[in-house]
């Protein structure tokens, strides 16, 4: 599905994107007039149309802005990375800073709204992130094949990781007691090393099943 915007108004029509995100994130898509949107914008609801062919298309364009954002700064940035283990880390620091910087509002739209799409353009943005559920899967499955991780289901790691970082919009406060660094080294330090200390992941490995993330060899303990 292609966007109603013309080549030239690009830098207009982000700064159109980013103002009717703000508005549908305070009061939902049905919530939100294209009246209000053009107001925000300081534009007559005739010029809002200009750039634009229909509230559906703006929320698609909205959605489709957001999946650029995200692939841009998240995946195109870990996609050579040799080791699948680090690809993973990565992304996981990477999409939080994300979800907690400038383009949360267009990922919370993708995940609140994405019911509200329909046909052509629905089914687009579900390829989309479908293509990074498959992404995660992908290097999950190649880390257990390398023996970097012990054996988990690729799909249930990959939605796990999803949970983890798509959740973090309910929670974090830009102004908060944490800096989004923080929460971004603990997150990725609770998924990849686990909850296990090495000493009882040792002697875990003769009793009861370690939970870490790492193989008990890696983890400190003996095979």
């Amino acid at each position: 599905m292609h966007s109603g915007r013309r080549q030239d108004d690009g830098e207009r029509y982000r700064t159109i994107l980013e103002t009717a995100a703000r508005l549908i994130c305070e009061r939902g898509y049905e919530g939100t007039s294209m009246q209000e949107i053009a107001a925000a914008c300081r534009m007559t609801k005739a010029g809002l149309y200009h750039h634009v062919q229909n509230k559906e298309q703006l929320l698609f364009d909205i959605m489709s802005y957001g999946m650029d954002a995200f692939e841009q700064q998240v995946l195109d940035k870990v996609r050579d990375f040799p080791d699948p283990v680090e690809r993973l880390r990565e992304c996981m620091r990477l999409n939080i800073h994300l979800v907690t910087g400038g383009c949360s509002k267009e990922v919370i739209i993708i995940l609140h709204e994405h019911a509200t799409l329909t046909g052509e353009a629905r089914a687009f943005i579900d390829s989309r992130k479908k293509n990074y559920v498959r992404f995660l899967e992908d290097a999950f499955s190649e880390a257990v094949r390398m023996e970097r991780i012990r054996p988990v289901q690729p799909t249930v790691a990959a939605f796990s990781f999803l949970g983890m970082v798509l959740w973090i919009y309910k929670w974090f406060q830009p102004d908060g007691r944490l800096s989004a660094e923080q929460v971004a080294n603990e997150m990725v330090d609770l998924l990849f090393t686990g909850l296990v200390s090495p000493v009882v992941a040792a002697a875990g490995a003769t009793g009861s099943p370690v939970l870490s993330i790492v193989p008990p060899k890696v983890a400190g303990g003996e095979s």
